[in-house]
């Protein structure tokens, strides 16, 4: 099927873009899910289409939190590392 939707949403400065690889995966995952949980069979172009609303209506919610998560590994990460630092540090004398 050709692809009618386009491969990137811009989300304001952002743009949330997945290649045709993932994209044909998550949309496969979209479309086992109808049938899995509704009983219902929906095409390829209504699962793109859904993504597609998924990107632009709540996107930025996913991507937000995974800024987040990623800042408080990164800060705990860098309090490690200053605890190591302060750990091999020498005393001076004065």
């Amino acid at each position: 099927m050709v692809n009618c939707l386009p491969a990137e949403v811009p989300l304001g400065d952002l743009t949330i873009e997945f290649d045709r690889s993932r994209k044909d995966a998550i949309t496969q995952k979209i479309q086992e899910y109808f049938l899995r949980e509704l009983d219902q069979e929906i095409g390829q172009f209504d699962a793109e289409f859904l993504l597609e609303f998924f990107v632009e209506e709540i996107g930025a919610e996913f991507y937000n939190q995974g800024l987040a998560d990623a800042q408080a590994v990164l800060s705990a990460r860098l309090d490690d590392l200053q605890d190591a630092i302060s750990e091999i540090e020498k005393p001076v004398s004065r």
